[in-house]
């Protein structure tokens, strides 16, 4: 496509349809015309290592392959590929002149409801971030996994990941990127993997590879009558193939560039409560750093452009430095003193919902006694095994195994310099005294939070899982013998802080620093 083609382009008769105007939008590797009510998305003939569109063939197969694997996501959206064809003087969508390009074709979606507009405009709500989450999860829960897939999870293909990133931004340090900036991103990297070799090879056995968007960021989501999510990775395996942690890391950072770091503790809450995947919060930093670290290199690679115009490349540039600079910041949040949470309450009282919150703001992994639970008897993390009080799979064998495994986990996470959330009724004082063991032996802080709410409230939250599913099987019945057994607090038993779970969220988190001040 030369440029003559492409201004041809831009006259409402070079398309199938009645259109009144046509507008282009520009990205480093893509033209994309909004004409009537559909877009056409032409790549652009470049090559840039990891994305080669060099050659007519590339550039057709990855068109097919653009629609293919969107489909999964929104498969009404997607309406096929299109012919470029020569036109005269220049080129059309029809016709039967010599054909010099193909396009995806696609429905077009209202640009004002575009999440990251939404955002700019102050109006994208927390339930809409949720509607997200649930969609992202659900997506990631089918997404295909299988050798292949795993084997993009190992330490040696992220690093090489890594190694390619480093390189592409180097030539805009002092441009972009302060030479300082990146040689401590760069050590920060090469030392959190190699101190979390067994946190990645979990990721892996876990089954948290899996073939992913690869590029969930506010500009590829829009909010209609339901979440439409478009525009994934097509052009490298390399990119779609890895960790759901660096799939949802894109929408966390782009809240957070966007100044809605509110936001994206409710989208992590609501996509870890959908997905159960608990070891998240300890690899989410690492992957925020990731996904800011790329898009200051995609802006910068906007500054190169000879089709971008000057104003263009301006904003690029303010953008990509803006998101190097969130980069680096990230890496304050990775080096905290190890210190083990105990978040211990009855059934609907809370303390899930605040374990999890936790871990959103310190980047910690969570230990839930309802999934270990399940784990260890190999059942379903979703399916309810609703048997009396203390038989089954609750009977006081069971119990104890799980507390067992709870510790010993916990055991092995603290050992490798990492904190710990552990989320647990811990009803006997024997189970509070081997997590308070446990601490000493390593030499960390335990911060013992008991978590409460009226009764009232517990019921509700407790009606309302039975309804809604989730891990946990807990009813009233349940609560009512776990309050009658529930071995009050010693003052032998040190410090602990009550907190009320029927205020927001955000003070109960905030209660919780105030008293711990763990970094």
């Amino acid at each position: 496509m030369n440029e003559r083609q492409i201004k041809y382009l831009l006259q409402p008769a070079a398309y199938p349809d009645p259109v009144d105007a046509v507008e282009l939008l520009q990205t480093h590797v893509s033209w994309i015309f909004l004409a009537g009510g559909y877009a056409y998305k032409i790549k652009k003939p470049v090559n840039f290592g990891f994305l080669d569109f060099s050659t007519f063939e590339k550039r057709e197969f990855y068109c097919h392959e653009e629609v293919r694997l969107n489909s999964r996501l929104t498969p009404e959206l997607y309406l096929g590929v299109t012919e470029v064809r020569e036109a005269g003087d220049g080129a059309a969508f029809f016709g039967d002149g010599r054909v010099i390009d193909h396009a995806v074709k696609m429905v077009r979606l209202p640009g004002e409801q575009m999440a990251d507009r939404l955002l700019a405009r102050g109006e994208l709500t927390a339930e809409a971030v949720k509607q997200i989450a649930a969609r992202v999860a659900r997506f990631h829960h089918e997404a295909a996994r299988n050798s292949e897939t795993d084997s993009f999870g190992s330490l040696e293909m992220i690093r090489s990941n890594w190694e390619e990133n480093f390189a592409q931004a180097d030539p805009f340090c002092g441009i972009t990127i302060e030479k300082a900036d990146l040689v401590r991103i760069r050590l920060w990297v090469s030392r959190f993997m190699a101190e979390n070799a067994e946190l990645f090879d979990g990721r892996i056995s876990g089954g948290f590879i899996r073939e992913c968007d690869g590029d969930i960021h506010l500009e590829n989501i829009c909010l209609t009558d339901k979440v439409q999510i478009f525009d994934c990775i097509e052009f490298n395996e390399r990119f779609r193939f890895c960790d759901t942690a660096a799939d949802i890391a894109f929408p966390l950072m782009d809240l957070e560039f966007g100044n809605r770091a509110d936001l994206a503790a409710i989208f992590l809450q609501e996509y870890l409560a959908a997905s159960c995947d608990t070891g998240l919060p300890a690899l989410i930093d690492f992957y925020r750093v990731y996904r800011a670290f790329i898009r200051g290199k995609v802006e910068s690679f906007r500054l190169g452009d000879s089709g971008i115009p000057q104003e263009e490349k301006e904003a690029a540039k303010k953008r990509a430095v803006h998101y190097f600079n969130l980069a680096a910041h990230y890496l304050n949040k990775g080096e905290k003193t190890p210190a083990l949470f105990l978040i211990c309450g009855l059934s609907g009282s809370g303390k899930s919902r605040l374990a999890g919150a936790l871990a959103v703001e310190l980047g910690l992994e969570i230990l839930s006694s309802d999934i270990v639970r399940k784990e260890l008897a190999g059942i379903p993390l979703t399916a309810h095994m609703y048997e009396g009080y203390g038989e089954g799979l609750y009977s006081r064998a069971s119990s104890e195994a799980t507390y067992t495994e709870l510790v010993a986990r916990a055991g092995r996470i603290i050992s490798f310099g990492r904190g710990m959330i552990l989320d647990a009724t811990f009803k006997k004082r024997l189970e509070r005294e081997s997590l308070r063991q446990l601490a000493r032996s390593h030499g960390i802080p335990l911060f013992q939070i008991m978590v409460q709410a009226p009764e009232e409230l517990i019921r509700e939250r407790l009606e309302q899982r039975s309804r809604q599913g989730g891990v946990s099987d807990a009813k009233w019945e349940i609560y009512l013998r776990q309050k009658e057994e529930f071995e009050p607090l010693l003052e032998s038993e040190g410090e602990w802080l009550t907190v009320d779970s029927s205020a927001t969220i955000s003070e109960v988190v905030s209660a919780v620093l105030r008293h711990c001040h763990p970094v």
